[in-house]
C-alpha cells in the first residue's frame, strides 16, 4: 500500500488578461476533471448504496458477486483470493451495511479477510486520506499474528492510496511515534498501542471509524483485559467494532457486550449450562492421543521424528525453557531434518526469523510454545505434536488449529501421562471433541538417555538447561489450576531426571513446599481422627447429663449472638471496662469449654492466678526474686553479675564509668603555672571580677573584638598554609609528569631514586627568606628558593650525577651532590 502525494509543477508566469485559445478538437481541462470527479463521486453514492440494500444470495461463493470496490477486487485477484469461506460469506455483508459484528469460527477458516475486506471498504467510501489520521485499528494478541495480518494486508490493500502501519513490541519506540500520525490502518499489540497511545504526541484516534479485536479470546487469557479496557477508554463511541474469536468464553461475551452496539453473532451459538459445549473442528483433521510415561517421553518424541523426515512438524511444550532444552539436545543428536524452535524469550528479529524460515520450508520440526498456537498460518502443516498437555480444552483446539486449514488435510497426536488421561480426555468431552487413543510400537522406540547423558557430561550448557527445564515443567504442573488433570505427587521425578540426561535430581523449593504441605495436611486428618473417636468414647461413657452440660445452647442463644454481644458491648461501656475481640470470641455459643481456662487467664488477683497446678500451661506468671534483705551486698552484686552477662562491652565501660562519677564524682586533675601554683584544669574565672577588671560594658566589648581578631588571624593564617601545600602538591605533580615526558623522549624508562632530605630548621642556623605567596605564579617553572623541592635525584646504577632536566628548579649550577645537600642544610 503507498500514499499518494501530489505536487504542483511550477511553470512561465504569464499576464493576467492572457488568454488562451483551444484547438478545434480539444475540450476544456477544467470542465473533463469536473466530469471525472463527478463520476468518482457517483461510483462510491452508487457502490454504498448497493452495500446498504445487499441481500447475498443463497449461491454466494465468491468474491466477485459482493458489492466491493474495483481496487479490492483487484487486490483479492492479485493474491488468488476468489472463493470465499462460510466465516467470509456470512459476515462481510453485514459488516460492509456498517453493523457490529461478533463472529466465531475454528481456526484455519478465513478470519482474516472476514475484516480486512470491510476495512478497506467502509474508509475507500468514506473517502478517507493521510489528511484524516486513523480510521481503523486492528489489535492482535501476539505479534507473529500482527504481522501475519500485516503482511495479508499490504497483499490485497496494494491498490488502494491508504497507509498502514505495524505497531508491535520489539522495535525502536521513536521510530514508530514519528510516523505514526501518518497512519490510516494501524495493526498492533495491546501493550505497545497503549504505550503509544500515552506518551507518542500527536497520535489521535478521535476519528477513528473501525475497530478490529481479532483472537479476542487469546487477547483476554495473555492478561490484556486492563490494557483493553484502557484502550476502550480513548476510543470514540460512534464507531463500528468487528471481534472474532475462535472460542466463546464468559470473559469474550463480556467483552461484547462493553464494546458492540447490537451485534450481528456470526458462528455463535447460545450453550445451555446444563448441557455438552459443542466445538466445531476441522473435518480432515485426524486426532490422536497417546499414553505415555513421563521419563519416556523424549524417546518418543524422538523415535517420531526419526519415522516422519518427509513431514512439516510442530511440536508444542509447556515452557521457554523446555523448547530450548529439546532443540539443543536433538540438534546434537542430528535427527535428519531441520529444526527450528520459537518461543517468548527470544528477540523480536529473531522470531521473525523463525517464522518465515519455518514457512519457507517443505519438511523441518519446529518446537514452540503455545506462543504459536494462536492465529498463526502456516502452510501444508502434516503434524501437530503437543509433547506436554494443554492446560484447557481451548488451548488445545487452537494447538491443532495450526493443521488442517482451509481445505487441507492434518494429524494431531497428544501425549498423555497415565495421570492425565482420565482428566484430559473428561475435559476434552465437554467440548465435543472426540480423541481416538493409539499404542505405540515398543519395538521402534529408541532409547536416547545414555545419549542424553553423555551430552550433559561433555557440555556444561546442555546440563544447564536440562535443569531449568526439569523446574520448569514441574512448576508448570504445580501452577495449573486443574488439579483433576494435573497432579504433581505421583509423578516419577527422579526417573525424569535422569531421562533429561541429568546426574541427579535437582531440589526444587515448591516440590518440598508441597512435600511439607501434603505432611502437614495428613498428620492433622490422623489428629482430627484420633479426636473424632476420643470424643466418641466420652460421649458412650457420659449420660445424658454431661451432654446437657457440655451443650449450653438454648433456643434463646439460637436467637442470635448479634444481639448478646451488643448488650454485653453496652453493658461493658456502663461499666467503664476495655471490651476486646476476645471477650467476643469467648462470649460465642459452644466456646465455654475454654471459659474456665480464660477466666484463669484474664483474672488480675495474684491470689488465684496459677493456683490449680494442671491447668498453668498458659498463664503468665512474674518472676519472683527471693531477696531475705534487698540491701545485701553480695545479693545485689549477684543481680549485677547476671545482668552484665547479658550486656555487651561497650555497654559494660559506661556502666562502670557512671559508677565510677555516681560514687566519687567527676575526675579532677591540677596543672601548675609558672610559679608553681596548682590549678584546675577546668577552672572557671569569677565572671563579676574580670567584667570589673574589664571596665564594665564597653570592655567586655572591646575584648571580643580582639578575641574574635585573634581567631581570624589564626584562620587565615592556616588558609595561608593550605594554600601553599596545595600550589606545593600542584607543583610536585607537574615536576613528576614531566620528568616522565622527558623519559619517554630519551627512551630511559628506568625510575630514578629519590633522596629525601629532613627540611633545614632554624635550630640548625637556618633561616628561611620572606616571600609573599599571593604574588606567585602557580604555572612558573621556577619555583621561589624556600618552596623548592627538598630532595636530590639520581640515576641507578651510576655515582656521578646525572644531567638536569631543562626544567629543573635547582639552578645553583653545582655538580657535586654532596656540596648541594650541605647547601640545602645550611652548612655548606
Amino acid at each position: 500500500m503507498a500514499v499518494a502525494e501530489l505536487a504542483p509543477v511550477a511553470g512561465p508566469s504569464k499576464p493576467h488578461n492572457a488568454v488562451k485559445k483551444p484547438k478545434k478538437d480539444q475540450k476544456p481541462k477544467l470542465r473533463t476533471s469536473k466530469l471525472k470527479k463527478l463520476t468518482e463521486k457517483q461510483k462510491i453514492d452508487q457502490l454504498e448504496k448497493e452495500a446498504l440494500n445487499y441481500v447475498p444470495p443463497g449461491d454466494l461463493r465468491t468474491f466477485a458477486d459482493l458489492p466491493l470496490s474495483e481496487p479490492t477486487k483487484r487486490g483479492l485477484k492479485k493474491a488468488f483470493f476468489v472463493n470465499m469461506t462460510d466465516i467470509q460469506r456470512d459476515s462481510i455483508p453485514h459488516s460492509l451495511k456498517g453493523k457490529d459484528v461478533l463472529g466465531a469460527a475454528r481456526t484455519g477458516s478465513g478470519k482474516t479477510l472476514a475484516f480486512l475486506v470491510p476495512v478497506l471498504e467502509i474508509l475507500y467510501r468514506q473517502k478517507w486520506g493521510q489528511q484524516d489520521g486513523l480510521g481503523a485499528l486492528i489489535v492482535s494478541p501476539t505479534r507473529e499474528l500482527a504481522v501475519q495480518i500485516f503482511e495479508v494486508l499490504r497483499s490485497i490493500g496494494g491498490y488502494h492510496t491508504f497507509s498502514a502501519g505495524l505497531v508491535i513490541g520489539g522495535k525502536n519506540l521513536k521510530d514508530e511515534s514519528e510516523r505514526l500520525s501518518k497512519m490510516n490502518i494501524l495493526v498492533a499489540t495491546p501493550g505497545r498501542l497503549l504505550q503509544h497511545m500515552d506518551q507518542t504526541v500527536g497520535f489521535d484516534a478521535g476519528n477513528l471509524q473501525m475497530l478490529v479485536l481479532d483472537e479476542a479470546d487469546r487477547i483476554l487469557d495473555m492478561g490484556f483485559k486492563r490494557t483493553l479496557t484502557a484502550l476502550l477508554e480513548h476510543l470514540p463511541k460512534s464507531r463500528q467494532t468487528l471481534l472474532f474469536s475462535a472460542t466463546q468464553t464468559d470473559s469474550v461475551s463480556d467483552l461484547a457486550r462493553l464494546s458492540l452496539k447490537d451485534p450481528v453473532k456470526i458462528g455463535v451459538v447460545a450453550v445451555d449450562s446444563t448441557s455438552a459445549a459443542t466445538t466445531t473442528m476441522p473435518q480432515n483433521l485426524e486426532q490422536h492421543y497417546l499414553v505415555v510415561d513421563l521419563d519416556r517421553k523424549l524417546d518418543v518424541l524422538w523415535s517420531f521424528i526419526k519415522t516422519h523426515l518427509q513431514t512439516k512438524v510442530i511440536v508444542f511444550l509447556s515452557s521457554c525453557k523446555q523448547v530450548r532444552f529439546v532443540f539443543e539436545t536433538f540438534c546434537k543428536m542430528h535427527p535428519g531434518i531441520p529444526l527450528l524452535h520459537l518461543h517468548g524469550k527470544q528477540k523480536q528479529s529473531a522470531r521473525l526469523t523463525m517464522y518465515q524460515r519455518f514457512i519457507s520450508m517443505k519438511h523441518a520440526v519446529l518446537f514452540a510454545t503455545d506462543i504459536a498456537a494462536r492465529g498463526l498460518d502456516f502452510p501444508s502443516i502434516d503434524w501437530v505434536v503437543q509433547l506436554d498437555a494443554p492446560e484447557d480444552a481451548e488451548t488445545y483446539i487452537h494447538r491443532v488449529g495450526r493443521t488442517a486449514r482451509y481445505e487441507s488435510k492434518g494429524k494431531a497426536l497428544l501425549f498423555l501421562t497415565p495421570s492425565e488421561e482420565e482428566g484430559m480426555k473428561a475435559a476434552l468431552a465437554k467440548k465435543g471433541i472426540k480423541v481416538s487413543k493409539i499404542k505405540n510400537k515398543a519395538s521402534k522406540t529408541q532409547n536416547i538417555q545414555n545419549q542424553l547423558q553423555k551430552l550433559a557430561f561433555q557440555d556444561p550448557e546442555i546440563k544447564y538447561l536440562g535443569q531449568r527445564a526439569f523446574v520448569s515443567y514441574l512448576r508448570s504442573i504445580y501452577l495449573h489450576k486443574d488439579k483433576s488433570i494435573f497432579k504433581l505427587e505421583g509423578l516419577p521425578v527422579d526417573r525424569f531426571a535422569e531421562s533429561l540426561g541429568l546426574p541427579g535430581t535437582p531440589k526444587i523449593k515448591f516440590l518440598s513446599k508441597a512435600a511439607v504441605k501434603q505432611k502437614k495436611n495428613a498428620s492433622r486428618a490422623v489428629e482430627d481422627a484420633q479426636a473424632d473417636v476420643l470424643k466418641e468414647a466420652q460421649d458412650d461413657q457420659s449420660g445424658p447429663e454431661d451432654e446437657q452440660d457440655f451443650d449450653t445452647s438454648s433456643d434463646e442463644d439460637e436467637g442470635g449472638d448479634g444481639e448478646k454481644s451488643a448488650a454485653a458491648d453496652a453493658t461493658s461501656r456502663q461499666n467503664g471496662a476495655v471490651r476486646t475481640k476476645y471477650d467476643r470470641m469467648f462470649e460465642r455459643k459452644n466456646q465455654n469449654v475454654l471459659s474456665a481456662h480464660y477466666s484463669k487467664l484474664i483474672e488480675h488477683d495474684p491470689t488465684t492466678v496459677g493456683n490449680d497446678e494442671d491447668d498453668d500451661f498458659i498463664v503468665l506468671k512474674r518472676a519472683d526474686h527471693d531477696l531475705d534483705d534487698p540491701s545485701d551486698p553480695a545479693a545485689i552484686a549477684a543481680a549485677a553479675a547476671v545482668d552484665a552477662a547479658n550486656l555487651s562491652k561497650r555497654k559494660q565501660r559506661l556502666g562502670k564509668a557512671k559508677k565510677a562519677i555516681i560514687t566519687g564524682g567527676l575526675p579532677t586533675k591540677l596543672i601548675f603555672d609558672d610559679e608553681g601554683n596548682p590549678h584546675q584544669i577546668y577552672e572557671m574565672a569569677d565572671p563579676d571580677a574580670w567584667y570589673r577588671d574589664k571596665g564594665g560594658l564597653e570592655g567586655a566589648k572591646e575584648e571580643g573584638k580582639l578575641f574574635a581578631q585573634e581567631e581570624g588571624q589564626k584562620l587565615r593564617q592556616a588558609d595561608v598554609i593550605d594554600k601553599a601545600e596545595a600550589r606545593e602538591k600542584k607543583r610536585e605533580k607537574k615536576r613528576k609528569r614531566k620528568e616522565r615526558e622527558k623519559a619517554a623522549l630519551t627512551g630511559d624508562h628506568a625510575p630514578a631514586e629519590v633522596a629525601f632530605v629532613e627540611p633545614p630548621s632554624e635550630d640548625d642556623g637556618y633561616v628561611s627568606p620572606e616571600f609573599d605567596l599571593s604574588s606567585e605564579d602557580e604555572d612558573d617553572d621556577v619555583a621561589p628558593p624556600s618552596k623548592r623541592p627538598k630532595f636530590i635525584t639520581t640515576s641507578p646504577g651510576v655515582t656521578k650525577p646525572s644531567k638536569r632536566p631543562k626544567n629543573d628548579w635547582s639552578t645553583t649550577g653545582l655538580e657535586d651532590e654532596e656540596e648541594m645537600a650541605l647547601r640545602l642544610l645550611g652548612r655548606a
